[in-house]
């Protein structure tokens, strides 16, 4: 059943088969090159790529259109410095025994801790909101759907075209992050969903060993 007000898809591009094998190989070999690093190069990266890589992540699908995601991206040092104090002030409390053995257990392999020097470092953070109301229209006000799937999925997408750019990435957490709220003058329907950190990579950059340990397709996937 067709709905209304639709047009015909046309920039759908059909590959024969072995081309689509080749891409699919090419893009799991490139795709499979992005890690998340802790030492970041402060190299100046053009906004305009940022503001790109976001457009890209504004394509994702979500519930009903709504959209329910802003983008804060941040080159400001002032700004960085607050986020920093913030976020290492909460990580303090976490690694100090609030996130509980079993949670701290699972860290140690990749030797993180409450110091995040990177925030400051990198030349961009980017704290990714997601939205309690909107609309197709920016100044909508209606009940947003699929907020947390739509967001991730979003999310997922600035990762891959930051990546595909040539930047490195790093997801941050910190909890609570509230204060992202403040420092970013976002509204109180809104609430923060995840600080990306993304730039270069430092010189001395590495990968924690344990990071490279990935399931098996046949762990991850069954063909019914």
């Amino acid at each position: 059943m067709q709905a209304h007000n639709c047009k015909p898809l046309d920039d759908f591009i059909e590959y024969p088969p072995e081309e689509m094998s080749k891409r699919a190989q090419d893009w799991y070999q490139q795709i499979k090159r992005r890690h998340s690093i802790r030492q970041f190069s402060e190299r100046v990266v053009p906004q305009n790529i940022i503001e790109t890589c976001i457009k890209s992540a504004g394509t994702a699908p979500n519930g009903a259109n709504h959209q329910p995601w802003h983008f804060a991206a941040i080159s400001s040092p002032e700004i960085k410095r607050q986020v920093r104090e913030q976020a290492e002030q909460h990580e303090r409390r976490f690694y100090g025994g609030s996130a509980g053995d079993q949670w701290l257990n699972a860290l140690k392999p990749l030797g993180t801790d409450a110091q995040k020097p990177y925030l400051e470092t990198a030349p961009w953070l980017i704290a990714i909101f997601s939205q309690k109301k909107g609309g197709v229209e920016a100044t909508d006000k209606q009940q947003n759907y699929y907020i947390h799937e739509s967001v991730g999925i979003a999310t997922g997408f600035l990762i891959t075209a930051l990546h595909n750019a040539g930047l490195a990435t790093l997801t941050h957490t910190p909890k609570p992050m509230s204060f992202l709220s403040k420092i970013c003058r976002r509204p109180d329907d809104e609430r923060p969903y995840m600080l990306l950190v993304t730039g270069y990579p430092a010189s001395d950059a590495t990968i924690p060993l344990h990071a490279l340990k990935k399931k098996r397709l046949e762990e991850i996937s069954s063909f019914l």
